[in-house]
């Protein structure tokens, strides 16, 4: 009698499933192929992402190679593109070597690249710091001091590796002015850091011990 009701229950359950299947074919069907197309997709999608960014790092390291002084305007031109192509990796080197060998003619320009690739490049986040304090640096020497920490506002209130350096140009940055007590106020937050760079730990003792006389 179980062995017969048990039996009567399975058949009873694959009837159910079978019909399920049956009325909802179609939903099913489509579902499936939903599945598939979407992953399909998403290797098409990665396969893209690959191909572009061995294309731009071929363009990055071309225009590098053949770079030469009495071409700086063809370099930028083709730096400016790739920055504005947004790659996590080449925009900012395109930017660093816009700067370095000094390939502007408007610090403007080179602002709003900055913004680029601080606002809409997809970085991780230390590498965004690192530009932003790059961003500061760059224009620390014809800035105000609001102007200035607005800029380094995201890193000194964080807890970045790039926090003692930016505190450091800030320091820097008093102490030029020759605003001793504001600079005394960051250099000491320096020293007070957990994780402070070592290098800017040194340089900071350095110079309280020899303006401030700190001991």
């Amino acid at each position: 009698m179980d062995e017969e009701t048990a039996l009567i229950d399975s058949n009873t359950r694959n009837e159910t499933i079978k019909k399920f299947f049956l009325k909802n074919k179609t939903t099913i069907i489509s579902l499936v192929s939903l599945i598939i197309l979407g992953v399909i997709l998403l290797i098409i999608y990665g396969e893209y992402k690959n191909r572009n960014k061995i294309e731009i790092s071929d363009r990055y390291n071309s225009t590098i190679i053949n770079f030469k002084l009495d071409n700086k305007s063809k370099t930028f031109d083709e730096l400016s593109k790739i920055i504005e192509e947004k790659s996590p990796t080449y925009s900012p080197l395109a930017l660093y070597f816009i700067i370095d060998n000094e390939l502007y003619s408007s610090k403007q320009n080179v602002n709003a690249y900055f913004d680029i690739i601080i606002n809409k490049t997809p970085l991780e986040n230390e590498i965004k710091n690192l530009v932003i304090y790059k961003k500061a640096l760059f224009n620390a020497d014809e800035i105000n001091e609001n102007e200035l920490l607005d800029i380094l506002k995201p890193i000194i209130n964080s807890e970045s590796v790039w926090k003692s350096h930016s505190l450091y140009l800030v320091a820097e940055y008093f102490f030029s002015k020759n605003e001793k007590q504001k600079a005394k106020e960051f250099f000491d937050q320096i020293n007070l850091l957990p994780n402070s760079n070592s290098e800017i730990k040194s340089l900071t003792q350095k110079r309280l011990s020899r303006d401030f006389g700190d001991k």
